[in-house]
């Protein structure tokens, strides 16, 4: 992948991870935001949202997760996350890629976006997110517009 390819991405960061409440039904959201502080709600499960919540808060479970355990895999093969490319928005579903290093090669897999930033957090490996899917926040923060925002710790 050449750096030509992150012409039309911008480096984004995860601001936190919410359950809102829209016609009754909690549901989690990871917020990202860019540096000129647009925000992009993407609706994740509940575990993913655990996950996510768990680097921020610095939360160490008992027992591995799974990002836990392939991070721990990766470490132990000597694989190294390289970053996190969100790409694109079909039908309502975000599509991201995970890039990964090893032995000088970077591969790519097809991932959903919270696995994929799940894993990011991490390792401290950037998050990318296409521009133009960016662009469609806008209409996405609007339907957040009078939900009951609750944080997932309490």
């Amino acid at each position: 992948m050449d750096t030509d390819d992150y012409e039309d991405f911008e480096e984004i960061r995860v601001k936190d991870v919410y359950i809102v409440d829209v016609f009754s039904d909690p549901t989690p959201v990871v917020l990202l935001e860019n540096l000129k502080g647009e925000m992009l709600p993407i609706y994740i499960g509940h575990l993913e949202a655990l996950s996510i919540g768990n680097v921020i808060k610095k939360i160490s479970p008992p027992r591995p997760m799974a990002h836990d355990l392939m991070v721990n895999i990766f470490d132990r093969l000597d694989i190294k996350v390289e970053g996190v490319m969100i790409d694109d928005k079909v039908d309502k579903v975000y599509y991201a890629r995970l890039l990964i290093k090893k032995d000088n090669n970077i591969m790519q897999f097809d991932a959903r976006p919270s696995d994929c930033i799940a894993l990011a957090l991490r390792v401290g490996a950037p998050i990318r997110i296409r521009k133009k899917v960016l662009e469609c926040s806008e209409i996405e923060m609007s339907r957040l517009e009078g939900a009951r925002v609750m944080n997932i710790f309490g």
